[in-house]
């Protein structure tokens, strides 16, 4: 059984001070989640969230890694750095990521490369525009991001990755991909790992939904068989509505 895991991408949203705050009032409603709890802050929230959630089933997640471990890289972070402050997971190649700073399924994999082998655990985001949902390619463009992704990854090293899927127009719009459209797009995604390794590889890969997945619509989309939680933008920064879809992942 693939334990659901359920990660909150606060963005860039929230000061130190305003961080504490929010683990404060989470951690009391999230102590009986049957689901990995993990929440990713901004870099400079990482030292008082991770003093935060100190005692609490709650894990900490970063938004982002480099692939070198120092050097002449301004404005990145290091995975030495990461694992200093006692995070675990970090999303890597975030529609935003690759929209706004330049992402590409390139630097996607070295930075999941890089991570996977300094002891983090790769959120890796794959998913499709408007304009490839409705030209009726979705399946082939997120099995060709997947296959750059993981690239020259062994398989216990993809064993332990997390998948994210989250179409593009559907994050930040309040729009989301019904179910079955999500199972689909989550179904080719494991097929594409069954295919590149062999399928007792694909079975232990977490995959997540991330299109605006709320405290609403939770319950239908986690009632999927292939969809094994969710990364959650908005709805992760008010404590009530995280743990109503932390709830939802733990029936």
């Amino acid at each position: 059984m693939r334990k659901r895991i359920i990660a909150g991408n606060w963005k860039m949203n929230l000061t130190p001070k305003q961080a504490k705050e929010l683990i404060l009032e989470l951690s009391p409603k999230v102590k009986h989640a049957a689901c990995e709890v993990v929440v990713c802050p901004p870099a400079v929230d990482l030292q008082a969230v991770s003093e935060a959630i100190s005692g609490t089933n709650i894990v900490l997640g970063a938004q982002n890694v480099h692939w070198k471990e120092s050097g002449a890289y301004t404005g990145e972070i290091s995975a030495k750095m990461l694992l200093e402050l006692g995070v675990k997971y970090v999303i890597i190649g975030h529609s935003e990521r690759r929209q706004y700073f330049g992402e590409t399924d390139e630097t996607v994999n070295m930075r999941a490369l890089f991570a996977l082998e300094s002891g983090l655990v790769p959120i890796i985001c794959v998913g499709e525009s408007l304009e490839t949902r409705e030209s009726g390619t979705t399946n082939e463009f997120v099995s060709n991001q997947i296959k750059a992704a993981l690239k020259g990854m062994s398989k216990e090293q993809v064993k332990g990755i997390v998948i994210a899927y989250e179409p593009i127009w559907a994050i930040g719009t309040g729009k989301t991909a019904t179910s079955a459209e999500a199972y689909e797009a989550i179904s080719a995604i494991r097929s594409t790992i069954a295919d590149i390794y062999d399928e007792s590889v694909a079975n232990l890969v977490r995959i997540q939904y991330g299109g605006s997945m709320n405290s609403r619509n939770a319950s239908e989309l986690l009632a999927m068989e292939n969809i094994d939680g969710g990364l959650i933008g908005g709805a992760s920064l008010k404590a009530d509505d995280f743990a109503a879809i932390c709830a939802a992942a733990s029936k």
